[in-house]
């Protein structure tokens, strides 16, 4: 089972946190970045004209930060 190391877990934690309906150019990157690590792809910026994936990409790192660190 993959978890959050304890820094990751408290900034996944903040993020999810916000009730924003959009996500900052840093929470764009921290998202990409997160899902190249835990993951274990190649970081990659999705295109932002279809949010999708990047969408996908958090419901994905929520199950991670589900699991606890």
């Amino acid at each position: 089972m993959v978890k959050f190391s304890k820094y990751d877990f408290k900034r996944w934690e903040e993020f999810r946190l916000s009730k924003k309906s959009t996500i900052s150019r840093e929470e764009f990157k921290m998202v990409c970045q997160f899902h190249a690590t835990y993951y274990k792809h190649p970081l990659h910026y999705v295109c932002t004209c279809n949010p999708k994936l990047i969408n996908k990409w958090i419901k994905e790192l929520n199950i991670i930060w589900d699991n606890g660190n």
